[in-house]
């Protein structure tokens, strides 16, 4: 069985790209995997543009991509980037009951398609009531250690894996990071799973 994973932050705009296509995109099932961008090496923090120029051409860059993607037009939360430390516990909650795809997509899509600020504890139950998680367990969830922990966790063996940036999909040993490669992982997978037993798991 090939191990397949889609690592995402709730923070990027290019996580949410890649969370709206993914499910069509790849060929085999992929797990989804909250980790902490800010935890990783090379991750894109969204606050070094060196000018707002700068900053006004990425926007751009990636509302004609949602576009382009038949997405609904991209509304930027205020601020952004947004700390995602409690959307993100959140996710890894809805991680442990089964829901994380559903959660995710709705949480990106209260942030990017919505523009709702995820640092907002009530925007982040918008997002977990659109897939039925109980308000009461949802902010305990936010303030467990256990939960956090889970979380740094999942962040650290990413790392270890080789995810230095989100989003990233990982296919066996090999990762590929941003959305316009899932293309690559899509075909990288379908390559391995054409293999006979055994021989793609070197």
């Amino acid at each position: 069985m090939i191990e397949a994973a889609f690592y995402f932050d709730l923070q990027s705009p290019l996580a949410y790209l890649a969370a709206e296509r993914i499910l069509q995109t790849m060929p085999i099932a992929c797990e989804w995997q909250p980790i902490l961008a800010r935890e990783l090496p090379s991750a894109e923090s969204f606050q070094t543009f060196r000018c707002r120029k700068e900053e006004e051409i990425f926007r751009s860059e990636v509302e004609l991509r949602a576009a382009s993607l038949g997405l609904q037009p991209l509304r930027w939360p205020d601020p952004f980037p947004f700390d995602s430390a409690t959307a993100m516990r959140v996710a890894t909650y809805a991680k442990s009951i089964g829901r994380v795809v559903a959660f995710a997509q709705a949480a990106f899509r209260q942030a990017f398609a919505g523009g709702r600020d995820l640092q907002e504890r009530d925007n982040v139950l918008i997002a977990a009531a659109a897939c039925e998680m109980h308000p009461a367990a949802v902010v305990q969830a936010t303030e467990r250690r256990s939960v956090a922990e889970q979380l740094e966790r999942a962040t650290t063996a990413a790392r270890e894996l080789g995810v230095i940036d989100v989003p990233a999909v990982r296919i066996g040993e090999h990762v590929f990071h941003g959305e316009r490669e899932l293309e690559r992982a899509a075909a990288y997978a379908q390559t391995l799973a054409a293999e006979p037993a055994g021989v793609g798991a070197r």
